[in-house]
């Protein structure tokens, strides 16, 4: 019996301008040159559709998920060039009128067939004395999403995320065995954690880990760290970009390693309830 082929990943890394027409322009041709590589699934980072971080000039700029221009273009590329084209977040008004960083995952017709709000807001004071309120724009999610395609099972997950990792075991145990992992890490803690979080969940789970990440020093004064990753199941390093230019990354998956890695180490089954402390 043949194995099945590998699935071709493409990583796109971006430097998301401030604008949503900027943005656009800037993605785009990422996007084509992944499909031209042989990419089937085509992942961006977290904030595709634009970069802001003064609040005041971002809110008025959002549009809901389905008005987006951003987004629009994508879906548009995604039935041009018959690829799926994960949105690693889109930076949305919700239908309450908050605000929302919400992941879009669109067919090859074009269609989105699943969404996923970012679950964990990055409220935090670093060492370096920068801080951020994710809270005071954004509306967390509240549920964790698995979308099953004719790919993979697919596991949704937003930055911030990956220091949760019950939320990667729930959705191992809801059958994904590929995870992503759209972000803007900050450079103070992608220097620090970025490879060992990525490579951490994909252990603890026997699941790839695809790492699409922003990077560079941005319109908004903001600096991210790059580095975009693809890790397999047994925590091996699959790709990475050793950079924070924008770029392409391509891997292929050989989806049969989630097996292999959960049956060399049943973690999933193995794990039991506890009482205390």
């Amino acid at each position: 019996m043949t194995s099945p082929a590998p699935l071709r990943v493409g990583l796109v890394q971006t430097r998301t301008p401030a604008t949503h027409a900027a943005a656009l322009a800037h993605v785009a041709p990422l996007v084509r040159e992944a499909a031209a590589r042989g990419a089937r699934f085509i992942l961006t980072p977290e904030g595709t559709n634009v970069l802001q971080k003064d609040r005041e000039r971002l809110l008025p700029t959002l549009a809901a998920l389905e008005d987006d221009p951003v987004v629009l273009g994508l879906r548009d590329l995604a039935r041009e060039l018959s690829v799926w084209i994960d949105v690693g977040s889109a930076l949305v008004k919700r239908e309450d009128g908050k605000a929302a960083n919400r992941q879009a995952v669109i067919d090859p017709t074009g269609a989105i067939v699943a969404t996923y709000d970012k679950l964990h807001m990055f409220d935090v004071d670093l060492p370096t004395g920068e801080t951020a309120r994710e809270s005071a724009t954004y509306e967390p999610g509240e549920r964790a999403t698995v979308v099953e395609t004719p790919l993979g099972v697919f596991g949704l997950t937003i930055c911030y995320d990956i220091r949760f990792p019950a939320l990667y075991r729930a959705l191992a145990l809801g059958g994904a065995k590929i995870l992503t992992v759209p972000a803007a890490f900050t450079r103070p803690t992608g220097e620090a954690h970025w490879d060992i979080l990525l490579r951490a969940r994909a252990i603890e789970t026997g699941a790839f880990v695809l790492a699409a990440a922003q990077g560079g020093f941005h319109e908004d004064g903001r600096g991210t760290w790059g580095r975009s990753m693809v890790v397999g199941p047994w925590g091996e390093v699959l790709g990475k970009l050793d950079h924070d230019e924008p770029g392409v990354l391509i891997a292929d998956l050989d989806l049969a390693a989630t097996d292999r890695a959960r049956a060399a180490i049943p973690a999933l089954k193995n794990a039991r309830a506890f009482t205390g402390p």
